[in-house]
């Protein structure tokens, strides 16, 4: 990968973060390629358009609870993994999961699978 690979993790969880929707879009678009596929087990987009809707539909479920890595980033070849936890700042996290990406070797995700290993009951 040409750039490290927790920097690239750190800009991936800052686009979950953003909030603002025209910097959210441009951020999207750093850290995604233009196809790339987001699959969890509540959806499976493509694009930047529909990552994006995926990223402002979470932030409005989940207003003002922030995103961040919650562990060590663990890569090979062309793939990445790394824990990462959603909840309000300061407290703990009601929501974990994982992520699984593979870059394009050009430092943008063309393919992330994402898991959760827990979350809230309704």
């Amino acid at each position: 990968m040409p750039e490290d690979t927790t920097t690239q993790v750190q800009r991936y969880i800052a686009a979950w973060n953003e909030t603002e929707p025209q910097a959210r879009h441009r951020a999207v678009a750093a850290v995604f390629t233009e196809e790339a596929r987001y699959v969890d087990p509540l959806v499976d987009v493509r694009g930047h358009e529909g990552i994006d809707a995926v990223i402002a539909a979470v932030q409005q479920q989940f207003a003002g609870w922030v995103f961040r890595l919650a562990g060590p980033v663990d890569a090979h070849h062309d793939q990445v993994r790394f824990t990462w936890e959603l909840g309000p700042v300061g407290e703990e996290p009601p929501v974990v999961g994982f992520d699984v990406a593979v870059s394009d070797g050009n430092g943008r995700f063309d393919r992330v699978a994402g898991f959760l290993d827990r979350v809230p009951q309704q």
